[in-house]
């Protein structure tokens, strides 16, 4: 599964932006047509269907459904559909865990070791509560092969954690940053080990049933009522089904809810005492920042998303603005559709929705050829999440080739890549997968070789040097 997202970022405010004018242009005549010609655009892509809630001081301004929940059954989206939330869950997880703090039965300073067993040393003495909740500890995901292999029925947040145990760790606990769903799932093992209860019935005790969301489904996804089926499209623009992608709800993602049960809790996440003091929120480390923007008119942004799934909360802390954007499409649409209402918002002009960018690059290399994509890269791949590194777009277009057996534009997309990208060893490793399935091995040696020189420890070039010499 494509790593979910819930990262905090600042948008920045327009110049003039006064401290009533987001309001007025919320009551404006034209709003709203504004709002349904830009939702348009996307639709008539092909590219969302979904719920659009846009409130002012937790009041409904605008709430909308389009498309279809389910394409298969023709059942409609409707202000009452669930939606799955992806990375949403962090924000649940992490006010749970601050509220433990808070009340002593954890410290930020409590190592993984003191809760859980079987880490190597390293993890064990070394990673803190702190690093888990900020994406310091040097895990990532656990979302591998081997782990997708599991049935459905079989995978639990404990199958998880014998493959984090086996993760090696990206760089020592504290010395970096990368996100981590591995990270948030340990969180809700330790909550469990703290208080002796299950983390979803935490959750239900703690937040969903005091905030009265009765509309927020916490297991057995696949079986909330009035549920939205995820659809995304293959670089070649067909239809998929994402109910295929089978997966657990953890602490790090999954829930299912409407967009009216988040603004409930992203309202209180922000203001007010209902969901957790103010002792409580300056435990969390982005509270400075959230305190900063309080008075600047940027919006914060919680969001998550996987393939068929795009969900986001944006939050205007100054003028108590926010835009729910919730679709069971192909990230990044959500987050793009959302930032076009905010640009609405701040009266500037919307950019122009596009076709995700695996599908665009590969129409147009398919159409105008290889030259012309690296010319225009940038302008294919707008439709791309920002914190994923674009080398991706087309080292998977080039996998699908070669699993659709079109070696030769598999390697003419893996050369491009290592064009582009030309100092990440992936690149390389796979320009010289494609060049050894279609007997280049000279040329595929020395792929592999530039790949080792970038990254000497990159074990599937070091495996494919030993073959491709042993056979000279």
């Amino acid at each position: 599964m494509k790593r979910s997202f819930l990262l905090f970022f600042l948008l920045p405010a327009l110049t003039g932006f006064g401290q009533s004018s987001g309001a007025q242009i919320l009551r404006s005549p034209d709003f709203e047509s504004k709002v349904e010609e830009l939702v348009n655009e996307y639709q008539a892509l092909d590219i969302f269907s979904g719920v659009v809630l846009i409130a002012d001081d937790g009041k409904p301004v605008y709430h909308k459904a389009f498309g279809l929940a389910n394409r298969e059954e023709g059942i409609l989206n409707t202000l009452d559909t669930h939606f799955d939330i992806g990375s949403m869950n962090k924000s649940f997880t992490k006010v749970l865990i601050l509220k433990l703090v808070n009340e002593g039965r954890l410290s930020l300073n409590d190592k993984l070791g003191d809760y859980l067993s079987g880490f190597p040393k390293e993890a064990a003495e070394n990673i803190t509560i702190e690093h888990l909740l900020n994406h310091q500890s040097g895990y990532a995901d656990y979302h591998t092969r081997e782990y997708w292999e599991i049935p459905y029925e079989k995978k639990s947040m404990e199958v998880a954690l014998e493959h984090i145990k086996k993760q090696p760790l990206m760089f020592p606990p504290g010395d970096g940053q990368e996100y981590s769903n591995a990270g948030y799932v340990l969180l809700g093992l330790i909550a469990e080990k703290a208080t002796g209860q299950s983390y979803f019935d935490l959750i239900e005790e703690r937040i969903t049933k005091p905030m009265g969301m009765k509309e927020t489904y916490l297991t057995e996804k696949y079986s909330t009522p009035k549920r939205a089926v995820g659809y995304y499209k293959s670089m070649k623009g067909e239809l998929m089904n994402n109910d295929e992608l089978q997966e657990i709800s953890t602490p790090a993602g999954g829930f299912y809810s409407t967009t009216s049960d988040m603004l409930k809790f992203y309202r209180a996440y922000h203001y007010g005492d209902k969901l957790w003091d103010e002792k409580t929120r300056r435990l969390d480390m982005y509270y400075p920042f959230y305190q900063e923007h309080m008075t600047t008119g940027g919006a914060m942004s919680h969001a998550g998303g996987f393939e068929g799934s795009n969900t986001v909360h944006y939050e205007i802390l100054r003028d108590k603005i926010s835009v729910l954007v919730f679709a069971n499409m192909d990230e990044v649409v959500a987050e793009n559709l959302g930032a076009g209402i905010l640009a609405i918002i701040r009266g500037q002009e919307p950019q122009k929705p596009s076709l995700p960018a695996v599908q665009n690059v590969y129409q147009t290399f398919s159409e105008k050829g290889a030259e012309f994509v690296k010319k225009n890269w940038e302008d294919l791949t707008m439709n791309f999440h920002p914190q994923d590194p674009k080398d991706m777009i087309l080292n998977m277009i080039g996998y699908n080739l070669l699993f659709d057996e079109e070696v030769d534009s598999a390697i003419e997309v893996f050369k491009l890549n290592t064009e582009l990208f030309p100092d990440i060893a992936n690149c390389w490793d796979s320009y010289g997968e494609a060049l050894m399935k279609k007997g280049r091995d000279k040329e595929s040696l020395n792929a592999y070789k530039k790949a080792l020189s970038i990254r000497p420890d990159l074990p599937s070039a070091r495996e494919a040097i030993k073959k491709l010499e042993g056979k000279s």
